[in-house]
């Protein structure tokens, strides 16, 4: 993948949503509490190592049903604790995960976070 720049800021929280299969409203809900990844600029875009943090957030918040709080320690220990083949590793096992998840789940996501 030389040619794509996966840390450039290009995709909106909407196409962030649709990409998930996640609710606008649940995405901003995580922006508002501080658990999706800084934006640069007055923009607010995500890149596609954004991406699969916010998708390591939703799959926390969403399916295991994890606090905010929670959430907030997790990415904490993975940031400050976790060496970066390890990340990589569990991001992407978080990535097969959310495939395997049905339309009938996402539909159902956890709205009172």
């Amino acid at each position: 993948m030389g040619l794509i720049d996966v840390n450039k800021p290009i995709i909106p929280l909407s196409g962030v949503a649709q990409m998930l299969n996640a609710k606008l409203r649940t995405l901003r809900m995580y922006e508002e509490k501080g658990l999706l990844p800084p934006c640069e600029g007055s923009k607010k875009l995500y890149s596609i190592n954004d991406l699969r943090i916010i998708a390591f957030v939703h799959y926390l918040a969403s399916f295991k049903k994890v606090n905010a709080n929670g959430v907030r320690f997790v990415l904490e220990l993975l940031n400050e604790h976790v060496d970066k083949e390890q990340k990589e590793a569990l991001l992407a096992s978080v990535e097969e995960v959310i495939e395997k998840v049905s339309p009938k789940e996402i539909e159902g996501e956890f709205e009172d976070f």
